[in-house]
């Protein structure tokens, strides 16, 4: 490569590491480091902000870091490269959960620019939706990105279902209300109103006093008894929104990273629709409850998130560190 091209694919990666910053991730923890080397980049786990008490396995770290990729996959295409791409590609580097190149040169195709076009758009909700129904048409789009990436979104058109995961997840809440090392990480990744902070949940990002939807599926407690949060959840209805669950056929880290990808592309394509995603994650950070819903309501697959989707008018604003803070250049 001459100077040239080596500056216009230094931009190129460059570009693609910002696109992933904007991934979702457990308590917006942004838990991921990258590396550019040459014309490849390294997605790399951040052990110091896994949640040591919520999240020992690392499984919704990985899910985060997986969505990450599916970011930089999508600018990647959008900036006329196909991705090369390695999963797990060294034993012996545990931290180290990808690699990728720019490849053959591609004209990104018009659901791939849809995707990218929401990676900065797309927000976390953390309340009840309006009584807008979500078109099926668009559920089965939503389903058909999961299994582009190997995963399974099911939405549960089931009441009893219904039903259950919303008491487990309410379950799970009071228990880890109880669990003071659980309940002070959560507390620490709560950011007060004003705070400059770059990550973690903003006040403005969850309701003051939400509305329990019916059935109710429970939200963290991020506020912890201070007058935190916003007032917007008042302008919706005490919707549910539709109820789904994404898992795969294995549980290993490969799979995690894969579902991560599976609930990004998903995102994205609900965001280009006005569909916004509320996540329930308490039941599948206690192995005994999400051991029974793997048996009583995934068929035996591995539930890796619990979501609800629906149409909000939500205009909240993301907070998302600095590609100088988690990026290294060689």
């Amino acid at each position: 490569m001459n100077a040239r091209t080596t500056e216009e694919i230094t931009s190129v990666l460059r570009t693609a590491v910002q696109a992933a910053t904007w991934a979702p991730s457990v308590h917006n923890t942004q838990p991921w480091s990258f590396g550019v080397d040459g014309d490849e980049i390294a997605l790399r786990a951040d052990s110091d902000r896994k949640l040591r008490a919520g999240d020992p396995s690392g499984r919704e770290l990985l899910i985060s870091c997986g969505a990450a990729l599916t970011n930089v996959r999508l600018a990647l295409r959008v900036l006329g490269h196909e991705p090369r791409v390695r999963v797990l590609p060294d034993p012996d580097r545990p931290a180290l959960l990808a690699t990728v190149r720019p490849g053959a040169a591609v004209a990104a195709d018009e659901n791939t620019r849809l995707l990218h076009a929401e990676i900065e758009r797309r927000r976390t909700h953390r309340a009840g939706f309006t009584e807008l129904p979500v078109p099926e048409p668009l559920i089965e789009a939503l389903v058909a990105e999961a299994g582009g990436e190997g995963a399974r979104l099911t939405p549960v058109r089931s009441e009893p279902a219904i039903r259950v995961l919303s008491a487990i997840t309410c379950a799970a809440q009071d228990v880890q209300s109880q669990d003071r090392p659980l309940s002070l990480e959560v507390i620490g990744w709560a950011r007060p109103p004003g705070s400059p902070r770059k990550d973690g949940v903003p006040a403005e990002a969850y309701p003051r006093a939400p509305r329990q939807t019916h059935p109710h599926f429970a939200q963290r407690d991020y506020a912890h008894g201070r007058p935190w949060g916003s007032d917007a959840d008042q302008s919706f209805s005490a919707s549910t929104g539709v109820v789904a669950v994404l898992t795969t056929e294995g549980d290993t880290r490969q799979d995690w990273i894969a579902a991560g990808q599976a609930l990004q592309r998903v995102l994205l394509h609900a965001s280009a629709y006005g569909l916004s995603a509320a996540f329930h994650t308490q039941a599948l950070e206690m192995f005994h409850l999400r051991e029974f819903l793997r048996q009583e309501l995934c068929s035996q697959e591995y539930p890796q998130m619990i979501m609800r989707l629906g149409i909000t008018f939500d205009d909240s604003r993301g907070v998302r560190r600095p590609v100088t803070e988690v990026l290294e250049e060689r």
